[in-house]
Formats: C-alpha cells, structure tokens, sequence
C-alpha cells in the first residue's frame, strides 16, 4: 500500500532530496551485508539446535532492519523494524563467538610461509663479538695469574724460612710431644707464609718442668740464626737479662729498646723478628705489661710482623694433675683431650696476667720413661759415649716417676738427663 503523501513526515521529504548516486552507494553497501551475513550462514556447521537457528533467524532479521536505515524512508524503518523485532534477546552472542571462533581456526590453518628474495643468500645473520666478553675473559686471566703468583710467594716464603728442615729437627730431638711439636709447626707455617700481617704471632709453651719447652726454644733459636742473622733473633732469660738486684723499670726500657730495635731492622730487610723470652713466671707485672703493649694489633707495620715464643711453668700443675687422670683413657693423643686440657690451662693463664689473651698457648705433657730413655740416649751420642742400652736403663731408673696403672711419668722430665751424663 502507498502511503499517502500527507502523511509522509518532514524527515523523509528531506532524505528523498538527496542525490542518487549517494543512494546508489548505500545500495550496493546494503547488498555487501546480506551477501556476507549469508555466506557466513553457509560455512557454519550445519547440525545445530532449533533454538539455535531461531536465534541466527533473528539475528538476520536485525541486521536486515538496521541496514534499512540508509534507504529511501526512515519512517517505513521506525514502523517495520519495530514490527519484525517484537521482543529483545541476549543469545544472539552465541553466533558471534561461533563465528569468531571458526575465524580463528581458519587463520591457523595458514600455513606461514617465509619468502626470500631470489638473489639473497638463506642464512642468519652473523652474530657481533662482544668487547665486554672479551674484557671479562681478560680480566679472569689476569686474577688467574695473581693467584698463581700469590701461590708460588707463599711456597717462597716457605722455602726461605726451610720449615721442612726445622720440622725433622723438632720431630728427631724432641720426644714425648707430638701433639705440641704439630701445632707449633701449623702455627709457623701459616704465618710465614706471607709478609703482611695484622698481629704479631705469640705462641705461649707451658707445661711442667724438664719436659722439653726450653729446648724447643733453643731449636728454635738456632734454626733461625741459620736462616736469617743473628741480629733478628732474640733470647731474652729473665734471670740472666733482669735479675733481681735490678729495678723493674730499667729491664722494661731495655726489653722495649730491644725488641723495636730488631723490629725496625727488620722490617727494612723484609724479614720477620723472633722473640724467645723463657721463664715468663718471673717477670715482674711491669715487664708483663710492656709484653702485652707490643702484643696488640692497632700498631704500626713493622710491630705487626713478629713472632714471640713465650717459655714459662704457669699451669704445669693443671697439666700434670690432668695427665695422671687421663693416662688410661689415651686422651691426650686425641683432640678431644687437647681441647679440655686447653680448657683448664687457659683460664689459669689469664689470671696471672691478660697478656695471654692473644696468645696460642700450647700445652706440654709429662714425659713417660721411655721418653726419658731417649732423652739419655741422644745425649749420650752427642757427648760421643757409647749407648750401652742396660747402662741408659739403669740410669733411667734413678730418677723420680709418678706410676699410674702400668705407665710411668717422670717427674722432673729429662732435666737431670744432662748431670747424669757429665758423672759418666
């Protein structure tokens, strides 16, 4: 039915003024939706619910009724589009995300093809070297070579002061003391091994009498005079340097003039002082507190780079007590027992004065009687006499011993050795 053109409203008297070729283009693009909404409707899957198709149905019609926007009237769309969609749904998603799906699916079905032009080579492109690698293997072969130097200073170190030789001395002349003798050569080893320090080393030997410090000292002594000069090794006795006519404070001037005299000598040569002070239970609090000065770490270089070997009684009973208990459990040659006769002599030590604080303090043990054999033993070839094994015996039980269960300890050690040998 024609509508009369009285009725017709004043909006679409102006839409029917605009030129055709505006309403041809709105044609053809009306044309392009329903043809494409079609072909998607070809392509979908064919075996789908009623519901389903009712809602593509009205999907159709939707899009059909908005594309009437761009016809001739908008007053037949505003009647008719109402008309055709009577109520509103929410399923008409469904087919848009069945279709954006099936467009997914479609696109990785393409294969990806890479085509290189005909004149070019296929290869990958040649990767740059980087300069920060080559800096980085540079300075790896530079710290390689620091360290291998480091090394070989260390084993020079050890080869000037020939350990391994003065080893096999304390290890052939000193009986009884094993234990002692390795921490003594540990303790050596570790700080001759290089030339920059932050203390001094101070190791502390005591134990009861005749049982080998003050020779040990003497070994001491005498390899290091053959290493280095007489001038930087010092044996300090204090009743032969500080006896007791003379005033405390004139043997603390003279140890301290000693000691940072032979230091700076030292230090100018790039070698390391050692200091033997034997019989450290008779120095004067004075003398003890001028030791400890020299003892700490906040001094110049020069103080840093020193050994001391302190010789003294202090604690032989502690020892000697803890020997005679222990002698059936073998404690002292294990480290257990090192650990808790340390424990008991140490305390000791720091009360008499704190200077021991900063010390290594190495326990010396009694002397059982076989040692006290070899002590007459190797005198007595020193003296050129002929060792006559039942002449050594007999010699041996003169002395005095402490007996516990079937060991036996001497009780002055192999001080009285020597006497005895000179009356042969």
């Amino acid at each position: 039915e024609e509508v009369p053109d009285t009725k017709i409203p004043a909006a679409s008297k102006k839409m029917s003024s605009i030129s055709s070729p505006l309403r041809a283009i709105i044609r053809l693009r009306r044309r392009y939706w329903v043809q494409k909404k079609s072909r998607l409707h070809l392509e979908l899957p064919r075996e789908k619910s009623s519901e389903l198709v009712h809602t593509r149905l009205l999907q159709r019609q939707l899009s059909l009724s908005r594309t009437s926007l761009y016809g001739s009237s908008r007053s037949f769309f505003n009647q008719t589009g109402c008309e055709t969609s009577q109520y509103f749904t929410f399923d008409t998603s469904v087919e848009q995300y069945a279709m954006k799906k099936f467009r997914r699916k479609k696109n990785r079905r393409k294969s990806r093809i890479v085509l290189y032009p005909d004149k070019t080579k296929r290869y990958l492109p040649t990767e740059e070297k980087s300069k920060a690698k080559r800096c980085l293997l540079l300075l790896i072969v530079i710290i390689f070579f620091q360290i291998l130097n480091a090394i070989e200073n260390l084993d020079d170190n050890l080869q000037k002061y020939d350990l391994d030789g003065l080893e096999k001395t304390m290890n052939r002349e000193v009986f009884g003391q094993k234990v002692a003798v390795e921490s003594i050569m540990e303790l050596l080893k570790d700080y001759l091994a290089t030339h920059i320090h932050n203390k001094p080393l101070v190791i502390s030997l005591n134990g009861p009498t005749g049982v080998g410090k003050s020779h040990v000292g003497w070994l001491l002594a005498k390899h290091f005079r053959s290493i280095m000069d007489n001038d930087f090794v010092l044996q300090y006795f204090v009743m032969h340097h500080c006896p007791n006519g003379v005033a405390p404070l004139t043997c603390e001037i003279d140890l301290s003039k000693k000691i940072s005299d032979m230091v700076t000598r030292a230090e100018i040569e790039e070698k390391i002082p050692l200091f033997i002070l034997d019989e450290i239970e008779l120095m004067s609090p004075v003398l003890l507190d001028t030791l400890s000065r020299f003892f700490e770490p906040n001094q110049t270089n020069e103080f840093l780079n020193a050994i001391y070997i302190l010789i003294s009684n202090i604690g032989g009973g502690e020892i000697t007590k803890f020997v005679i208990q222990n002698a059936s459990a073998e404690l002292l040659h294990q480290q257990r027992g090192v650990e808790e006769l340390l424990s008991i002599v140490q305390p000791v030590l720091i009360d008499a004065h704190p200077l021991w604080k900063s010390a290594d303090i190495i326990p010396f043990v009694l002397l059982e009687k076989a040692h006290v054999i070899n002590c007459f033993l190797e005198e007595m070839r020193r003296e050129g006499l002929y060792p006559d094994q039942k002449r050594i015996e007999n010699l041996a039980s003169q002395l005095s011993y402490y007996t516990t269960g079937d060991k036996q300890y001497s009780r002055m050690g192999c001080k009285q050795v020597v006497a005895k040998v000179n009356l042969l």
